[in-house]
């Protein structure tokens, strides 16, 4: 017991920190928003500390059911970031101040996501989704007094306590007809004949997986909770709980599932086409910025899913990379969003109130097309690789037709993002006024990831395949 305690600090930290910050918030009142924020994020930065301690390891703990290895510091290291950057700005956007219960919840919900990333039994891969999915649903309606926050919370808790449902029913029938809720143990039995039960037990384990990362036709729910909730909330959402479920995907199809392949294969191959195509078609009509950037991360997991199709290493390489400079990108695009007010401190978030932004705010409005240009995948900017690497990858495993298609469909999604583009550049100014931009600490966000996201991302791609390669090696 002591030394699988001594390879999980990274979860010990978060649920030490956790409930130290929730007793700050308690004892010390909600006036103090520095104090808990500072607790939380270092926290965080210690969590990421264990975890690249941890780094050379792999072991699994407590019976086989965790595992500590490369594949789950990659995805944690990611999370860690996202939830990092997410409590940072988000005190700017409370009004009244932040509550302490905000970073709190997000640390839980770290820790549920770092236990997905690393799970490696059906068990604790259920406890952990529950425990990151019980803190988004109060995150989702953090705001009380406000009808829209509510009606995203009661929407995401509903639709969610089905998907948990479905994947419940997916794991029994596992369990049933395996008897073990080990990977390992899954993937033994799946190497025989398959049967009906085993079947449907990977059909409805996916279907709520699907769920997880908004993935098509499950994806109901992400449009109007990402609109609905705070906009530090929706970016919460929109980078770390997508790297958490991919992971967990990619884990259980790869781990538990693995010699299956003829039987999940077209799932993931289904719901791949389905949320590139859907996710943008759905987007080109849509006026609210958050609405849209919904659309545009259910268009973004489908092309993951082309990775993951194909099975193999180099597919699970590209994923991964796939996942970072996904994340970097939508944590940029949503804290441009972030910054655009009006003159009363209300969030901007109508498309065509952004007419104009290139002649008041400059800088903002170039950010934004950076970050729009990478999430097309426009070459030369570093968005264009992740999608080049999930693309090859589906060659290589004799999927042509798939990355046709996605290569097909990735045009249209061109087309709802150079529509915004247009918007700030070429229409003419609109009648509300942008006021923002005046926070150093957002500003200094924007300008790194905006950067990165150019050309000059491509000075990292030899550690960044070095990374993924490493992490991706370990599932197989």
């Amino acid at each position: 017991m002591t030394a699988d305690l001594a390879l999980i600090w990274p979860e010990l930290i978060l649920t030490i920190g956790g409930l130290i910050t929730l007793m700050l918030g308690t004892f010390v009142g909600d006036r103090q928003v520095g104090l808990y924020q500072f607790s939380a994020m270092l926290t965080l930065a210690a969590a990421a500390a264990a975890v690249v301690a941890l780094f050379g390891v792999d072991a699994t703990v407590f019976s086989g059911t965790l595992s500590v290895d490369g594949f789950g510091g990659f995805a944690k290291l990611l999370i860690y970031a996202a939830s990092f950057v997410c409590i940072l700005v988000a005190p700017r956007f409370f009004t009244g101040g932040m509550r302490a219960e905000y970073p709190t919840l997000i640390l839980f919900a770290a820790l549920g996501m770092g236990i997905m990333a690393s799970s490696r039994d059906l068990m604790t891969l259920y406890v952990g989704l529950e425990l990151n999915s019980l803190a988004a649903y109060v995150l989702a309606s953090f705001m009380r007094n406000d009808e829209r926050s509510t009606e995203a919370g009661l929407k995401y808790f509903v639709l969610g306590a089905l998907a948990s449902g479905m994947l419940l029913y997916g794991i029994s029938l596992l369990y049933g007809f395996t008897g073990t809720t080990d990977f390992a143990g899954i993937a033994a039995r799946m190497s025989g004949e398959m049967n009906i039960g085993l079947i449907f037990g990977i059909v409805f384990v996916l279907a709520g997986l699907g769920f997880k990362i908004s993935a098509v036709p499950f994806h109901m729910w992400t449009p109007d909770v990402y609109e609905g909730a705070p906009t530090p909330v929706t970016t919460f959402f929109a980078s770390a709980p997508k790297v958490a479920a991919m992971a967990l995907m990619t884990r259980v199809v790869i781990d538990a599932m693995g010699p299956a392949v003829g039987a999940w294969q077209q799932i993931i191959i289904f719901l791949a086409l389905a949320s590139i195509i859907l996710g943008a078609v759905g987007a080109i009509g849509q006026k609210n910025i958050k609405r849209l950037l919904a659309y545009s991360s259910i268009n973004n997991v489908g092309f993951m899913l082309v990775g993951l199709a194909a099975g193999t290493q180099q597919g699970v390489e590209a994923v991964l990379t796939y996942l970072l400079v996904y994340m970097v990108t939508t944590l940029g695009a949503f804290l441009v969003v972030l910054q655009l007010r009006d003159p009363q401190g209300n969030q901007i978030e109508s498309i065509p109130a952004l007419a104009g932004l290139s002649q008041r705010r400059p800088g903002l409005a170039a950010a934004m097309a950076v970050f729009l240009f990478s999430l097309a995948g426009i070459p030369p900017l570093f968005g264009f690789w992740p999608k080049y690497l999930v693309f090859e990858a589906a060659v290589n495993a004799n999927l042509v037709p798939l990355a046709v298609a996605g290569i097909v469909a990735s045009v249209i999604g061109a087309f709802y993002y150079i529509a915004i583009i247009k918007t700030m550049y070429f229409d003419d100014k609109s009648d509300v006024e942008v006021t923002g931009g005046g926070n150093a600490i957002e500003g200094t966000l924007v300008t790194a990831s905006a950067l990165w996201l150019s050309v000059i991302g491509y000075l990292f791609i030899p550690m960044l395949a070095i990374a993924s390669a490493s992490a991706a090696s370990v599932l197989f």
